[in-house]
């Protein structure tokens, strides 16, 4: 991007009274960004929305100045931006009406993949929670999709870790400037994420981690993916407000069920009953929800395994039952394939040795 351009972007974007909504109809209006800063302020009035208090700041001379050192840091930190109109802003939020103008981006990030998942919810994450969120990314990487969250304690940082530790791409959307990190704590896992994924800001470098920022980060965390996932949300909370955002965006949105005694999962189901989210107990609801086909999942292993291994008619059965349905009980498989649970144990032992089944803790039994 030309330096001139940036600087213009900068400026606008630094206009307090200028939000990102009314940015763009300035944008379209004069039709190109740096246009704005030479027009009349008389032009730039006959734009809905903008009165004589916006093109006063718009052309407040501060603002030019702060631009101007804001786009000597990321020059000289080879930060790299993404604009709302280029190819290389998020195409899902590019799609939202409120989303940034500009962004920020760090690491290795690589938005070529478009099955994207935002995965989010409580800081204050239980060990139901936690075990959820393992098995969830342990199961969903197969379809290879990149994992966003929000960086913080609790379900987002659980997200990242997990889903650095089952090789997924990750990316962290934060709440302030690159200058910073919050939590301080989490200072520790920034070289895993950028080696694994990145971080992306709307927020200049300088920028502290504002109350009202984390709401802004949110609809960035909503508008990027295809889908908002809930792990664990108490009855108030930024998660149940990113949920809100996606279904704004008509994104969908899924929500982890729990005890209805269970503090932390009262959000949650709160979000399923009101049905503004979608009950998930497992990775393949997403899959079948987004329609995801496995076959062009990055590095998917094809599943017609019965083309290369010699499988008999009850075996070839009962793995294409379990290939269509995902896991499965024994006693479910006995009684939808109508086998006797005395006849199905010596089949299933069989199709484990075959290596095209995984039996799973609590008599469960998968595809593989």
């Amino acid at each position: 991007m030309k330096k001139e351009k940036l600087k213009a972007i900068l400026r606008l974007q630094k206009t307090k009274a200028v939000g990102d909504i009314l940015a763009k109809k300035l944008i379209v209006a004069t039709g190109d960004v740096r246009q704005i800063f030479k027009e009349k302020p008389a032009t730039l009035l006959k734009v809905n929305g903008i009165g004589t208090h916006v093109t006063n700041q718009l052309f407040d001379k501060k603002n030019e100045i702060l631009a101007e050192t804001e786009l000597n840091y990321i020059e000289e930190n080879n930060i790299t931006t993404s604009y709302f109109l280029e190819d290389d802003f998020p195409k899902n939020l590019q799609q939202c009406i409120d989303s940034p103008i500009l962004i920020f981006k760090d690491g290795k990030i690589d938005l070529k993949n478009e099955r994207i998942i935002s995965i989010v919810g409580t800081r204050n994450m239980t060990s139901y929670g936690r075990g959820f969120c393992k098995e969830f990314i342990k199961d969903i990487k197969q379809y290879n999709p990149i994992i966003v969250s929000g960086f913080a304690y609790g379900v987002d940082i659980c997200a990242h870790k997990e889903a650095i530790k089952n090789e997924l791409q990750t990316i962290a959307v934060l709440a302030h400037g690159f200058e910073q990190i919050y939590p301080k704590v989490h200072k520790k896992y920034i070289n895993q994420v950028n080696e694994n994924g990145g971080f992306i800001t709307e927020f200049w470098h300088d920028e502290n981690p504002l109350r009202e920022n984390f709401l802004k980060r949110n609809r960035i965390v909503a508008g990027i993916s295809q889908a908002t996932i809930i792990i664990e949300s108490a009855e108030k909370g930024g998660s149940l407000v990113t949920a809100d955002i996606a279904n704004s965006y008509d994104r969908d949105v899924f929500a982890v069920p729990g005890r209805t005694t269970d503090l932390f999962s009262k959000g949650s189901n709160r979000l399923i009953k009101d049905h503004k989210a979608a009950l998930l107990t497992s990775a393949e609801d997403v899959a079948k929800m987004l329609n995801w086909d496995l076959s062009q999942a990055k590095n998917a292993t094809p599943k017609q395994q019965q083309l290369f291994i010699e499988l008999n008619s009850e075996e070839q059965k009962i793995y294409d039952y379990l290939l269509n349905n995902g896991k499965q009980l024994l006693d479910v498989i006995a009684l939808d394939c109508q086998i006797p649970i005395y006849k199905l144990a010596p089949f299933l032992l069989q199709l484990e040795m075959k290596g095209v089944l995984k039996p799973l803790p609590g008599k469960l039994f998968e595809a593989i």
